[in-house]
């Protein structure tokens, strides 16, 4: 097998010769091109006949300006914003930056910081490409129909979260019962709302109207703007008297999604891999002392997602033949869009803004890492006699005493 380059000599060793032979040459000097290079007879007829026009240009390799400490800076900021991809990571870089910056956690010189805060998403997936993770596998569905009140509480479907404001929230309960779903164990209750993306999650001992209630309670006090609507599936744990009289007495929204329709939900689906099993995995956690250390391992992830974790929100679809184009906007983290919300009061706004100098996303991630540490420690053991009732009935009044 001959290279291209000693075909290419060989080639223009030959085309002199051809072009002086006669008939009988030429014939001859086409034999013995195509013998050596395994030309088709046509094309080097063609190739003898007509000079490349490309002769003696040689391509100069451009070089990269995205190196060393420049893709080390990338990957320490990518690996600290919880690999995230391009898209999401670039819009919020110099936020990033800044607050890396502020907290002694990244010091970077005047070239490597414009460098870095000029890459474009599509350069920075190409950059970090060695360092990207493997996918995750996927856990059990927990959720049981709710026979309940489904007439009283109306459908709503994602297409009908147009109108939303801040406020508005989505509800799921994701599942900690391992590869079985026998007895009881720890569920988290994931809230997101719908305009903002801003999340809240807590830890339930266990998967009763009453655990769910609480759940609800305190995520709600945790919000930083009201709650003016709650829309869930349609297992036991939402559809039932006391949320539905909750509800009412706080003056909420309370809706349900279409049974077997998960896509009425896909806010709180997509935060239930993103938020919950990417953090917590899919082990199975039972007792008091998990759910202790659940609950510190939210503290600060609920401040990490909040503050530091960009969202692209979805602007329109068009359907073009068998395709659909989807169309976002830009990335922003759930507390810049509740900065840039008209319908937030400027009240919590400033709250807002007096609160985000004082995180570190980078002491965040180590906190995080450090509960999951205590977190897995306890993963799929059997947990103690623990009088789970009680346990309850103690949170209650907490949190009537806190009221």
């Amino acid at each position: 097998m001959m290279s291209r380059k000693t075909k290419h000599e060989l080639l223009e060793s030959m085309r002199s010769r051809y072009l002086q032979s006669d008939r009988k040459g030429k014939q001859q000097i086409l034999d013995d091109l195509v013998a050596h290079t395994g030309y088709h007879r046509k094309y080097a007829i063609q190739l003898l006949n007509h000079p490349s026009k490309r002769k003696g240009r040689r391509r100069r390799p451009r070089g990269s300006k995205y190196t060393g400490d420049v893709v080390a800076a990338l990957e320490k900021v990518w690996q600290i914003a919880n690999e995230i991809c391009g898209k999401r990571l670039v819009p919020v870089m110099r936020e990033y930056v800044e607050a890396l910056e502020r907290h002694g956690e990244m010091r970077l010189e005047p070239e490597t910081r414009g460098l870095l805060l000029q890459v474009s998403p599509a350069t920075a997936d190409r950059l970090l490409t060695r360092a990207r993770q493997a996918s995750r596998p996927h856990g059990l569905s927990t959720t049981k129909p709710g026979t309940l009140l489904k007439n009283a509480i109306p459908v709503r479907t994602f297409a009908q979260w147009d109108d939303a404001k801040p406020g508005f929230v989505e509800v799921d309960l994701v599942a900690h019962s391992g590869d079985s779903s026998r007895g009881e164990y720890l569920n988290t209750l994931d809230m997101v709302d719908v305009k903002t993306r801003w999340v809240e999650f807590l830890p339930l001992i266990n998967r009763s109207q009453m655990a769910a209630m609480l759940a609800i309670e305190g995520c709600r006090s945790r919000l930083p703007y009201p709650l003016l609507g709650l829309d869930s599936d349609n297992g036991s744990e939402f559809v039932n008297h006391n949320l539905k009289r909750y509800c009412e007495e706080g003056e909420i929204t309370f809706t349900r999604c279409r049974p077997y329709h998960k896509n009425d939900q896909a806010y709180v689906e997509q935060k239930n891999w993103s938020a919950i099993r990417q953090f917590v995995g899919y082990d199975r956690y039972e007792g008091i002392a998990a759910y202790q250390a659940l609950w510190a391992l939210y503290e600060p992830l609920r401040l990490y997602m909040n503050f530091f974790q960009p969202v692209m929100v979805l602007i329109s679809k068009e359907r073009v033949g068998a395709k659909v184009k989807r169309r976002y906007d830009q990335a922003k983290t759930p507390y810049q869009r509740a900065l840039d919300s008209p319908d937030v009061s400027e009240e919590v706004k400033q709250r807002l803004r007096t609160e985000y100098p004082s995180l570190n996303p980078a002491a965040l991630l180590r906190q995080i890492e450090a509960a999951q540490e205590e977190l897995w420690k306890m993963a799929n053991r059997p947990a103690p006699d623990d009088n789970l009732y009680q346990f309850l009935i103690d949170q209650v009044e907490q949190l009537r005493e806190a009221a």
